[in-house]
């Protein structure tokens, strides 16, 4: 009896340059299973969490003091459903800016592998922070935060959120949550990775203390002054790489950076320092959202004092390496003289220095009567 022998292929294994290539059609595909679990009944009680914002509540006229009653919501653990898939949606959004504007680009300008590198991360960070920053205005404009400032510590907590505000928190959690597989996505250099965990940790941790310390309204505030900062910076980044005369982007930077880390330690200042240290109520409450006491307000200051302290530190690094480059640059060369050595051969006496004849040369009078003799 013949004795069959075991198949030795591997079974198929998706490679990793598959992946790369094809991580945003995998994407689409788990993002649509969601969409489409809305369709059935019986999976549609689990898509709704993944797809639409939870915990929202209806507030009566007299509660709310409007004319109609108005829905509010507030957080909980299913948010994380909902911050999963629209990192999904980050993952397929940041791809399709990437293939359909950052790549033609890239053929166009014959970029280096460094400034490929460079110019993809600005060219995905500025268009984030320029819709972040209109989105944060409008929310603004639309809740009068510019006009009466005190609404930052009034009627604190500020548990109760709009449909803007809470959806605004959830899209800048998925947006900086979706960075790290992008690190995998884009092939990050390891010498560059360390430097954007940094960043990608410290905006998600500022971003889900002001959210889970119901401080929504001071964390949009500063979240706004920071992305217009931001995306200044990238903007000019964009433009420089395209012209290197371009500098005027970076000096305007440089002064709005200052003033940014200014008023947002002003800010900071009034609101926790001054305008939530006044409350009546400062007692924890976990029921109701309620984190006004001594030690909390202590630990929110220092932590956006060192964040702006670590963030000043990086901006002189920064603008003392370009005033190096820039001294180096501008310095004039200096032309050593050419020393004559004692033992010189013949031939280099007669060709002078460097190859040129000299009045030296084998043409000279001099020789001409030493030849003679």
């Amino acid at each position: 009896m013949a004795i069959r022998k075991k198949s030795t292929k591997n079974p198929p294994v998706l490679s990793h340059e598959f992946i790369l290539q094809n991580h945003a059609d995998i994407v689409s595909c788990i993002a649509m299973i969601f969409l489409l679990g809305l369709m059935f009944e019986i999976t549609a009680k689990a898509s709704i969490i993944f797809v639409t914002l939870q915990y929202n509540v209806t507030l009566s006229a007299s509660e709310e003091q409007a004319t109609e009653s108005v829905s509010r919501y507030y957080y909980g653990i299913k948010d994380l459903a909902t911050v999963f898939f629209y990192m999904l949606v980050a993952v397929i959004i940041h791809a399709i800016i990437q293939e359909y504007v950052l790549d033609k680009i890239n053929r166009r300008m014959h970029f280096s592998k460094t400034k490929h590198s460079k110019f993809n991360e600005s060219g995905q960070l500025s268009a984030f922070y320029l819709f972040s920053c209109i989105w944060g205005t409008f929310i603004l404009i639309s809740e009068n935060y510019i006009s009466d400032p005190t609404i930052l510590w009034k009627a604190y907590p500020h548990n109760m959120m709009t449909f803007q505000m809470k959806f605004f928190y959830i899209s800048q959690l998925a947006y900086w949550l979706h960075s790290f597989p992008e690190l995998y996505f884009q092939k990050i250099k390891k010498e560059d990775i360390p430097r954007q965990l940094v960043y990608i940790g410290l905006y998600l941790f500022h971003i889900a203390g002001a959210y889970l310390l119901n401080l929504n309204h001071l964390g949009l505030v500063l979240l706004v002054l920071h992305y217009f900062v931001e995306f200044l910076f990238h903007i000019s980044r964009l433009f420089y790489f395209s012209d290197e005369k371009y500098q005027k982007g970076f000096s305007v930077w440089a002064v709005l950076f200052v003033l940014g880390r200014l008023l947002t330690l002003i800010l900071s200042v009034l609101t926790v320092g001054f305008g939530l240290a006044r409350a009546e109520n400062q007692k924890l409450d976990l029921s109701n959202g309620n984190f006004n006491i001594l030690a909390i307000r202590i630990a929110v200051l220092a932590s956006i004092c060192i964040t702006q302290a670590f963030m000043m530190w990086k901006f002189i690094n920064f603008q003392l390496r370009r005033w190096r480059e820039h001294s180096t640059s501008q310095a004039p060369v200096v032309k050593k003289k050419p020393t004559v050595t004692k033992g010189r051969s013949r031939k280099g006496a007669e060709n002078g220095v460097n190859g040129t004849v000299t009045s030296n040369g084998a043409d000279s009078p001099r020789n001409r009567k030493d030849k003679s003799s």
